[in-house]
């Protein structure tokens, strides 16, 4: 625990340099220079800590009692800075909450009342930056994050926590109180304290906008992007073996037994969750549980058919079960699904046969087994051993040798003879850096172009001729709903994008035969760039699954995407990119 404890801190510690937390820094800088006193700085540090560990180890907690929309929750932080905004901006409303402040702590007979102003007005505003901040997740900060929200918070859980925070704190209040010196030592800026203040204060405002458009989250995704290695680098202390068995038995998970692994081939060493809650078999017979499974090796593959990541991986979870199944080799493809159609039997079934699938598909439409497994991703593998133990798991596209060359050690440790050789499917895994998935629905929207995500709406559209990369626009009617995007009269979709191909989960809603045009750079495209599901430039939907709509034949590089779509009804849930 000790050692987890560590970790904590050190991730928190380094928080600091993450660009998920740049866009705070300013709004810290410019709040404490604001103060009198060097008690401003100490106020907001205290103030984030405290209202971070909170939210993170209670929001859960507050939405199931009482029914609260989050929301409500950041648009009160929104209140807030707005106000020391505008208090910094207009000298007289500043002195107003200087005076109320002070009559407030005169009340209790604090002596001190200017640095005690300070630190409560510092306060106030780190409590409402913390309500607000989301910091980069780490395994750890992950870890905690989900026992928060499944109501796993123990004792143990809150000191990791409080962990975290310290190492967040410290930085930051040396950057605060350091910001703050800096500002007032320097002579040139000493002449225009009331303008540098007033800026200050216009930067606030701004803040206090982007969080109330949500553009604060997209501005974020935009510096992650911008910096992936450097912020993976940054949590990749946290991911050593001895913190993923701290967090393993923080989670309550325990290993059966130490094993030292000389291959580098396997990274677990746990017993393997049962197939749970399933809703219907696919492809066998009968239900089928680890238990009578036991002696042989089975990989568990957790998918969804409109999952392009999913899709690029079948091919060879499909030839492993073909070349291996005679050995002893089973594979499990644990059908979860993304979105609502997918529980369908009948889709599923279609694309089995279309992808060539001859091994059991549990539909898993509840997430019963996805949560047994704690599972995350799409796809995510876990290779489990003849006694029933997961020896190594895998999220994500790629390391297809690696997985082979795991199966095949698992099989002869069962003695079984198997050939060395290792199969030539082609990794299809994006070399290049694409486009975010995009959903279309008002629950994961988040690249609408200005503002992120339009929220639950029926109206119509003005398309926007100006995109920014990563980013969408819509045109005509529209009604937007939890889960998808429903097109109505002169329904337009335009999207900047940065990929090979390009692809749509659609449905043709009532009925059969749904029409979209599809444009490239302003023209409807033709064989040279259009995706396998296009013909004349054109899309027939006429079933629930994923559309490929452009097609560059391994030439990837920015473009502009249109749909026109001809029929009203029509569900468009999320592009993919590859």
């Amino acid at each position: 625990m000790i050692l987890l404890l560590g970790f904590a801190f050190l991730a928190g510690f380094v928080t600091i340099l993450a660009p998920c937390i740049w866009p705070l820094l300013p709004i810290i800088l410019s709040s404490s220079a604001a103060g009198k006193t060097h008690a401003r700085p100490l106020g907001i540090t205290l103030g984030i800590m405290l209202s971070f560990t909170f939210f993170t180890l209670a929001i859960s907690l507050l939405v199931s009692l009482f029914h609260l929309d989050p929301n409500v929750i950041r648009l009160f932080a929104v209140f807030v800075l707005i106000f020391l905004g505008l208090s910094m901006i207009i000298p007289a409303l500043s002195r107003l909450t200087e005076l109320w402040v002070s009559r407030l702590i005169g009340k209790f007979g604090t002596r001190g009342q200017s640095q005690e102003s300070d630190f409560s007005s510092g306060f106030i505003t780190g409590l409402s930056l913390g309500v607000v901040w989301t910091p980069c997740s780490g395994p750890i900060l992950a870890s905690i994050a989900t026992l928060a929200a499944t109501g796993g918070v123990t004792f143990s859980v809150v000191l990791v926590t409080l962990a975290y925070v310290i190492g967040v704190g410290i930085p930051l209040f040396i950057f605060a109180y350091g910001g703050q010196k800096v500002i007032g030592r320097t002579r040139f800026l000493s002449k225009y304290t009331g303008k540098v203040q007033q800026a200050f204060g216009v930067l606030i405002l701004l803040t206090a906008l982007a969080i109330y458009t949500n553009y604060d989250k997209v501005l974020q995704l935009k510096l992650l992007d911008a910096f992936p290695s450097y912020t993976s680098a940054l949590t990749s202390f946290e991911k050593n073996s001895a913190v993923k068995q701290q967090l393993d038995i923080l989670k309550g998970k325990k290993s059966t037994s130490t094993v030292i692994d000389t291959t580098g081939l396997f990274n677990e060493n746990k017993p393997a969750s049962e197939f749970i809650g399933i809703t219907k078999w696919l492809n066998s017979d009968k239900s089928l549980t680890l238990k009578e499974l036991r002696g042989k090796v089975v990989l568990v593959d957790f998918w969804t058919y409109t999952c392009i990541n999913c899709i690029r991986t079948l091919p060879h979870v499909t030839g492993w079960y073909d070349k291996y199944k005679d050995k002893g080799f089973v594979v499990i493809g644990v059908h979860t699904p993304e979105f609502e159609f997918e529980k369908d039997s009948a889709n599923v079934l279609n694309a089995i046969k279309q992808y060539n699938i001859h091994y059991p598909v549990p539909q898993d439409n509840n997430y019963a087994t996805w949560n047994a497994y704690d599972n995350q991703y799409w796809p995510a593998e876990y290779l489990i051993d003849a006694n029933g133990n997961i020896r190594r798991t895998h999220f994500g596209e790629g390391e297809y040798d690696q997985t082979e060359l795991a199966i095949q050690a698992l099989l002869k440790e069962t003695g079984q003879q198997v050939a060395s050789g290792l199969g030539d499917m082609p990794d299809q895994t994006p070399k290049t850096r694409n486009s975010p998935e995009t959903y279309l629905g008002a629950n994961r929207m988040q690249y609408y172009y200005p503002n992120g995500n339009t929220g639950q709406v029926n109206k119509n559209f003005t398309l926007s001729d100006s995109l920014s990369q990563n980013s969408f626009s819509l045109g005509g009617e529209w009604s937007i709903v939890n889960e998808t995007a429903i097109t109505g009269k002169n329904a337009v979709l335009k999207y900047n994008f940065s990929a090979d191909k390009v692809f749509l989960v659609l449905r043709p809603g009532s009925l059969k035969n749904a029409k979209v045009k599809v444009f490239l750079d302003g023209k409807l495209v033709d064989s040279s760039n259009s995706g396998g599901d296009v013909l004349n430039g054109v899309i027939t939907i006429n079933n629930d699954r994923l559309y490929n709509l452009i097609d560059l034949k391994g030439n990837p590089g920015n473009h502009i995407l249109k749909l026109e779509f001809e029929n009203s009804g029509i569900e468009a849930f999320a592009l993919t990119f590859g």
